[in-house]
């Protein structure tokens, strides 16, 4: 799979970022439970924020109803939810981010390898097409804080050959919930050591297609901040409404930019 250093992230940011991040300082807001800091051998994971983590998106049990069996996966990439089947009538949901990688998928496969902290290398083709980003890791970039693969990764399989179809952790948690530029299925750091807990290898993983999505979760529109929303005719005109209002904003605060920087051009001068 063509990975991408998280957002395309500068080279002076990931190798700033690479030591291991301190501990939260004394009178730091409690973090949101399942979600803390964790020290995970050498490298210490931060607490999500919790504007990141409204309800709905934070991992829960949850009642389902299906033919999967205890310990199977169920990806949905449309709604960007994650299932893992704990009991006959109970799973586990998690939300996920969703690259383009990720959306050429559908089917079934299996967990056949996992890891702890996995290195990344960028392909050849990455190297020669973006050489001020991916040449200074052409020998592969080591796991930790940096890796755009996070804390864990597990990699799907389909009749002995690898899918390169990846679920994993990330650093950026702002992105879960919504459409990434690259990769396959990023967790949050806690949710993807959650899961990598859960799992065996030979795990069956099944990815729905968008028929299937809206079967079992109704139809879903990505509102004005990139997350997913039920649709419904009302919340798709508010949708718009709240893409157009933002639109004008942005467009009048780059007007007054331009008249601000014109104005002190002509003082200047």
């Amino acid at each position: 799979m063509l990975y991408i250093l998280s957002r395309l992230t500068p080279l002076a940011l990931l190798l700033a970022l690479a030591a291991c991040a301190p501990p939260p300082p004394p009178g730091a807001p409690p973090a949101v439970p399942g979600y803390e800091g964790i020290q995970d051998g050498e490298f210490f994971i931060a607490p999500v924020p919790a504007k990141y983590l409204p309800d709905h998106v934070r991992r829960q049990e949850i009642g389902w109803v299906g033919d999967e069996q205890p310990g199977d996966i169920v990806v949905d990439t449309h709604a960007r939810v994650l299932y893992f089947m704990l009991e006959p009538g109970r799973a586990m949901r998690y939300t996920i981010a969703v690259g383009r990688e990720g959306l050429g998928f559908a089917g079934n496969g299996n967990i056949q390898r996992k890891q702890e902290w996995p290195s990344w290398t960028p392909t050849a083709n990455m190297v020669r097409t973006r050489p001020d980003l991916y040449a200074a890791y052409a020998g592969g970039l080591p796991g930790g804080l940096t890796n755009p693969l996070g804390a864990r990764a597990m990699y799907l399989y389909r009749g002995g050959r690898d899918t390169y179809f990846r679920i994993h952790g990330t650093q950026e948690v702002a992105s879960i919930g919504r459409a990434t530029s690259a990769g396959c299925i990023r967790l949050f750091n806690q949710d993807a050591i959650d899961l990598y807990n859960r799992v065996q290898l030979g795990t069956r993983v099944h990815v729905r297609t968008l028929a299937e999505s809206i079967q079992w979760e109704g139809q879903y529109i990505e509102n004005a901040d990139g997350l997913m929303v039920r649709y419904s005719p009302q919340t798709a005109a508010a949708v718009e409404q709240e893409k157009a209002t933002r639109a004008q904003s942005s467009a009048m605060s780059a007007a007054a930019a331009r008249e601000a920087e014109l104005t002190g051009t002509d003082q200047q001068g």
